[in-house]
């Protein structure tokens, strides 16, 4: 399979935006997207915020074959992503604010009014073993049949997109909400507004 160079340009600028940003560290997290039946992922270890093309990974969708052997560590959760919703691209990153809210809640309100607009709330979910591809593949793929993201508790989020700038926006939107909810959660004080609790939303 042949890579474009507009296919490793998207990456490059995704992954430079999530590192730069503090969504992850130099070679934490993993981006891919669908192509046909192939995955293109980033490689083992690579460094996501300067990804070079040979960091570029293509592995069949549906088996392993000798590229799942240099793929991220979590190629599998990738795939059961793209074998069980609408995903056509995946990105998991590690954002602060998501995984500090996971620690002492069971999902996030999004208390600001763009993201109650676009989102209502952020799933988490437990898994067995979080920073591992096993049990999170068997998760992750059953809540992102129904939203965007969702956040693995005390690890990341994964959310999907139909192109990798989409995914981006659903992982930098869920950070901004819990962002704001940590923020307002600080003051100690009660909401002026609760998007959470009003009945008509004929006009959002």
């Amino acid at each position: 399979m042949y890579l474009d160079d507009s296919v490793y340009k998207v990456f490059k600028k995704v992954g430079h935006h999530l590192v730069s940003h503090g969504y992850n560290t130099s070679h934490s997290g993993n981006i891919s997207i669908r192509s046909g039946g192939k995955i293109i992922i980033k490689r083992r270890s690579a460094m996501l915020g300067n990804l070079e093309p040979e960091d570029l990974v293509i592995c069949d969708l549906k088996q392993e074959d000798s590229m799942s052997l240099i793929a991220s560590t979590e190629l599998g959760v990738h795939r059961a992503i793209y074998l069980e919703t609408d995903a056509m691209a995946v990105i998991h990153a590690h954002n602060p604010f998501c995984v500090a809210l996971s620690l002492i809640e069971d999902e996030i309100t999004c208390i600001d009014a763009e993201g109650f607009a676009m989102y209502k709330k952020i799933p988490i979910i437990d898994v067995k073993i979080p920073a591992g591809a096993y049990y999170t593949s068997k998760e992750v793929p059953k809540i992102l049949k129904n939203y965007p993201f969702v956040i693995v508790r005390s690890h990341g989020v994964f959310a999907k997109g139909m192109t990798l700038e989409d995914a981006l926006q659903n992982v930098t939107g869920a950070e901004q909400s819990a962002y704001i909810r940590y923020l307002t959660l600080l003051t100690g004080k009660p909401l002026k507004r609760d998007f959470s609790k009003e009945k008509d939303f004929s006009l959002w």
